[in-house]
């Protein structure tokens, strides 16, 4: 055996030259690129989606009759009501965009928990907006496993 090939007890090198063994890469490691590219795209669509919900929400309060909604929904709210709980989300969105796409650790977390109230925020915003609400609960589901999957690199960057 020659002294270049490698041996079977040498761990396979991660793209950066260190290496790991096992399974699972170590922490600090992305553990791949659709999770890290996935985290840029959870950014960027916690930016737009927290500005389209403000520009919603400003309509939302501004004129009553702009939506109209199915009868006998249980859970129909004022309309102004969801202008405000929109505007409010929308600009928390735009913060915690930010924040993920500088590679905050608090805007991952925080990222992952408006998410999830976005799903319940437009899952009862449903009958105003149904082709609209659906696509945002989607892109809501993307970004909650892009950011609970993605392990940031040690040098703490920010992604972009």
């Amino acid at each position: 055996m020659s002294q270049d090939s490698p041996t079977a007890s040498t761990p396979p090198s991660t793209p950066r030259g260190g290496s790991w063994s096992g399974e699972r890469p170590p922490a600090g490691h992305s553990g791949g690129g659709l999770a890290a590219g996935g985290t840029v795209f959870a950014g960027v669509m916690l930016f737009v989606s927290g500005v389209l919900a403000i520009l919603q929400g400003i309509v939302a309060i501004a004129k009553d009759d702009v939506y109209l909604t199915t009868p006998g929904y249980a859970f129909r709210f004022d309309l102004t009501s969801w202008g405000w709980i929109h505007l409010i989300l929308g600009a928390i969105a735009v913060v915690v965009g930010y924040g993920v796409l500088k590679g905050a650790a608090w805007g991952r977390v925080t990222g992952i928990a408006l998410a999830a109230l976005n799903i319940f925020a437009n899952f009862m915003f449903m009958p105003y907006q149904p082709i609209w609400a659906m696509t945002l609960i989607a892109i809501d589901v993307f970004v909650i496993w892009s950011l609970a999957n993605y392990r940031p690199s040690t040098d703490g960057g920010p992604l972009l």
